[in-house]
């Protein structure tokens, strides 16, 4: 059975230059909250990071922050945000992203910068290694991600991404579809495996 409780949300710490990535993080997390999932995310305050986390919050929704000690002082002004139902503070960045994993059932690349990249990138050869299928999003808010989807395509058109059929991340342009397009894919993995996929709600 393929079910849907978490969506893992990978984004920047910093708000950007424009006001539309702050208003779709919150979109997107209020969005979470009302379909009566978990956001796991990366357990900052700050920029776009913040901005989804409130939004999951101001909906009444169920939060999970995951962040290392030595991002506290810098990410979340030296605290851990007091919204979050769960905190787990992590020794390392690996071990961040390891439970990051294991505690999200999708995983959505808002705008960021270099980590967000790094994170979702990750998560995409995992997918490519055969060792998860859990649906990935590129939220390509603003065209953010047109130069990476580029590039995807470029790398796959010259012949170095193998198992294509394992590496083919969603992209959605409007923050308020990302939920309802992870839980289509998700059916759409259900089904191909022979399960019934479903929305577990927290």
């Amino acid at each position: 059975m393929s079910t849907i409780r978490s969506v893992c949300v990978y984004c920047g710490s910093s708000p950007g230059r424009s006001d539309i990535y702050q208003s779709a993080a919150q979109a997107l997390g209020r969005s979470i909250a009302e379909a009566g999932l978990t956001l796991v995310y990366g357990g900052g305050t700050h920029g776009i990071m913040g901005a989804v986390a409130e939004g999951a919050s101001k909906a009444g929704g169920r939060i999970t922050g995951i962040i290392p000690r030595f991002l506290i002082r810098k990410e979340a002004d030296g605290t851990v945000p007091q919204y979050a139902d769960e905190v787990i503070v992590t020794e390392d960045m690996h071990t961040r992203k390891q439970i990051m994993f294991e505690k999200s059932d999708s995983f959505v690349a808002m705008p960021g910068g270099i980590g967000t990249l790094e994170e979702i990138v990750e998560i995409m050869t995992w997918a490519q290694l055969g060792r998860h299928k859990k649906p990935i999003v590129f939220a390509n808010i603003g065209d953010f991600w047109h130069p990476m989807l580029t590039l995807i395509d470029h790398m796959r058109a010259e012949g170095f991404i193998h198992s294509t059929h394992l590496v083919r991340p969603l992209v959605v342009d409007d923050a308020g579809e990302i939920v309802p397009k992870i839980i289509e894919a998700a059916a759409a993995i259900g089904a191909a495996s022979g399960d019934e996929a479903v929305i577990e709600k927290m």
